[in-house]
């Protein structure tokens, strides 16, 4: 798997930044086999807005951008845009199967608060 192009203006980013727990991982590549993008990442971003004021945004995306942070984490391509990097510094993401509270659930450090719904924080 490549990181990325050699002229793309990024920075490399390490598991410091954001790290995937093999459930999380294992998901995301078969998510990303099923766009048939195997070499896609997930882009991940803080965004103003939710019960507490920040909410994450993540969606599937080809690669980086320029000026994005890339990590790799368990074999899958992470990007972050540098202001978001700021919010998730040292965060984990996970995923579970659970009918109730299922879905991806991302353990941040920076974060102060949270909303009941689980979907927003403050920094």
């Amino acid at each position: 798997m490549s990181v990325a192009p050699a002229d793309l203006k990024i920075k490399i980013g390490n598991e410091r930044l954001i790290k995937l727990t093999e459930n999380a991982s294992r998901h995301l590549r078969s998510l990303l086999e099923k766009q048939g993008r195997p070499e896609g990442a997930l882009r991940v971003a803080v965004i103003g807005g939710g019960c507490s004021g920040l909410q994450y945004k993540m969606d599937l995306v080809d690669g980086p951008v320029p000026r994005d942070i890339l990590v790799l984490s368990s074999n899958v391509r992470v990007v972050i845009d540098p202001k978001s990097a700021l919010f998730v510094s040292g965060s984990v993401l996970d995923f579970s199967e659970d009918l109730q509270k299922g879905g991806f659930k991302v353990t941040n450090p920076n974060a102060v608060a949270h909303c009941s719904c689980g979907e927003s924080f403050a920094a």
